[in-house]
């Protein structure tokens, strides 16, 4: 009985079921999209830190993120690292901005990655053409589709520069993007040196694997006491470092949070007014069954159904017309992620939007005197 009440209720008025629909929608669309963007976003960030093997980071002091390791290290933090009880290895990477100069004119930025993978440390991971082990060819490199068009080539085989260093394309991966919009370039460590102009023996980090056993905090303090001047990070520690730099030391974070919230409150104050205004329109009916012995609950109870089925069926609309978006961006430079724990979490909102829409027309139906149905 409760929801068939609801149901003629919500479908009383087409018009206005319509328009509840659409904020519903809405809202729907725009908090799915943003927060599909942070997760994206989050996962570009993130992507090099979780794809390499190791406990520890060891970075200059002030490192901002992984893009941004600031100055070069040299050999003698690696010998006292390896000669730290407890450590494995000390792999070294070399990460920085470079000009990437077009075959067929023309520049753009690209974060070259040194790196090589025999060491266990960080390999391109997603190989769809080539294979890793391409990497160590001469001259070679390691690229990602999405920035063909960036970089100015087609795929395997096209040549470019690098600094003044000539490259050839001999791998591609697929969906290793970079936030900050420069094109992740994978070389060896060496090449990346020499492309550089960098000293033979430099590097921006260290990722030092443990031994089994090994306790982490012990060789994080002792390797604290050795390399002076460096930071010992955990992979936790750096990644949340990074999503700091660019997520909200840069504002963009924020935003597309803010973005998501605002997408709420259209969506709650749309469905509040439409519940409101239904349910004046329908005060003499609520009257009726107060005056039949219906109790306060009961009409709570047939209000708020009403707002879960505006909420379920805008859910619906809603994710069908998020999940197409998803997958058109899903080629972008910044692809929109939905997982299923936000999906369940966007109907959890929904439901909760449409349950404090509700309030406005549960207050008014409360101040509702059963004698007025006699009066008329």
């Amino acid at each position: 009985m409760i929801v068939t009440l609801a149901f003629r209720n919500l479908f009383h008025d087409r018009i206005r079921l319509i328009v509840t629909l659409i904020g519903i929608l809405f809202s729907i669309v725009l908090v799915a999209v943003q927060l599909g963007l942070y997760l994206g976003a989050r996962k570009m960030i993130i992507g090099m830190i979780e794809n390499a093997s190791g406990e520890l980071w060891v970075t200059s002091y002030g490192a901002k993120s992984f893009e941004e390791g600031g100055i070069l290290l040299t050999p003698r933090e690696r010998h006292a690292a390896l000669s730290t009880p407890g450590v494995k290895a000390a792999i070294p990477l070399l990460v920085t901005f470079a000009e990437w100069r077009k075959p067929g004119g023309g520049s753009t930025n690209a974060v070259l990655v040194g790196t090589n993978p025999d060491d266990g440390g960080l390999a391109p991971w997603n190989v769809v053409k080539g294979s890793t082990d391409d990497i160590t060819a001469p001259d070679s490199i390691i690229v990602d589709t999405s920035y063909l068009d960036d970089l100015g080539i087609k795929g395997i085989g096209d040549t470019a520069q690098i600094e003044t260093g000539r490259v050839r394309v001999t791998a591609l991966t697929h969906g290793i993007r970079s936030f900050t919009m420069a094109p992740y370039v994978f070389t060896t460590l060496n090449r990346s040196r020499s492309l550089l102009g960098a000293p033979a023996d430099a590097y921006s980090f260290l990722i030092v694997r443990l031994e089994d056993g090994a306790s982490r905090e012990r060789v994080r303090d002792a390797l604290r006491a050795r390399l002076v001047g460096t930071e010992i990070l955990t992979r936790d520690e750096f990644r949340d470092r990074s999503l700091d730099q660019w997520l909200f030391s840069t504002g963009a974070g924020v935003a597309l949070i803010g973005g998501a919230i605002l997408g709420l409150l259209v969506g709650t104050v749309i469905v509040a007014q439409t519940l409101y205004s239904s349910t004046k329109d329908h005060l003499s009916e609520f009257a009726t069954l107060r005056a039949l012995g219906s109790s306060s609950g009961y009409i709570h109870k047939v209000i708020l159904t009403q707002a879960g089925l505006s909420g379920g069926i805008g859910y619906g609309l809603g994710m069908a017309i998020a999940l197409i978006v998803v997958a058109l961006s899903e080629r972008t430079p910044l692809p929109i992620i939905m997982t299923p724990g936000l999906a369940v979490s966007l109907l959890l909102l929904t439901l909760f939007m449409c349950a404090v829409s509700a309030i406005s027309a549960i207050v008014k139906v409360t101040k509702i005197d059963p004698a007025m149905v006699f009066s008329k």
